[in-house]
């Protein structure tokens, strides 16, 4: 049984049938049908194209949101990095001060050690020709002798107290200029590796 069959209406008997009508309104019907099958089409790609655009503005949004953020990451580590090196370049100009003062220092302890040499050795000789003492023993008998080696004895021993404290002096007066000294060159190489890093 056909569509048409299916749907046309019975007729009475010794009724007159309009086909002409029949057709007519089935072919309005179809085009009906047509008609909002092609508008319910138009609508779906409507909503379509719309979902398309609206996904477009997100992904630009975003897009751009991603650049803002990339930017402001990259002034932050600008202004860190300038942080750092202004910090670096403080720290480097306090060092080289410091070398500077130490080098002064060590110059001015090795001036006055050059100075204090000269005036010490023109006082120990000095000292030692004071000290120097004529030996007249001809005409001492035994016990003046003994009182003679005691008493050269003594001052022997006077002479060992005070070679004793010279020598402790001028241990710790060598042991603070060898510590300065390793103090700058650790200033110094410290200074030399900052610049090479910077360089870098």
């Amino acid at each position: 049984m056909s569509d048409t069959e299916e749907v046309a209406p019975k007729i009475p008997d010794g009724e007159k049938v309009d086909f002409d009508g029949l057709i007519d309104a089935h072919f309005e019907h179809r085009k009906k049908e047509e008609e909002e099958l092609i508008a319910l089409k138009e609508r779906i790609e409507k909503r379509r194209a719309e979902r398309a655009e609206q996904n477009r503005i997100r992904s630009e949004k975003e897009k751009e949101r991603a650049a803002r953020r990339e930017e402001e990451r990259l002034k932050r580590e600008e202004a860190d990095a300038k942080k750092k090196a202004d910090e670096d370049a403080k720290k480097k100009s306090a060092l080289s001060s410091m070398g500077s003062n130490y080098s002064s220092h060590l110059q001015k302890a090795d001036s006055k050690r050059g100075g204090k040499k000269e005036t010490e050795r023109e006082k120990k000789k000095k000292i030692l020709t004071g000290r120097r003492k004529v030996l007249n023993i001809d005409h001492l008998n035994e016990e003046k002798l003994k009182e003679k080696a005691k008493e050269l004895h003594e001052w022997m021993k006077t002479l060992e107290s005070e070679k004793f404290d010279h020598m402790e002096r001028l241990k710790r007066q060598k042991y603070e200029v060898t510590t300065l000294r390793k103090r700058v060159e650790e200033l110094s190489k410290f200074s030399k590796k900052g610049k090479t890093v910077r360089r870098k």
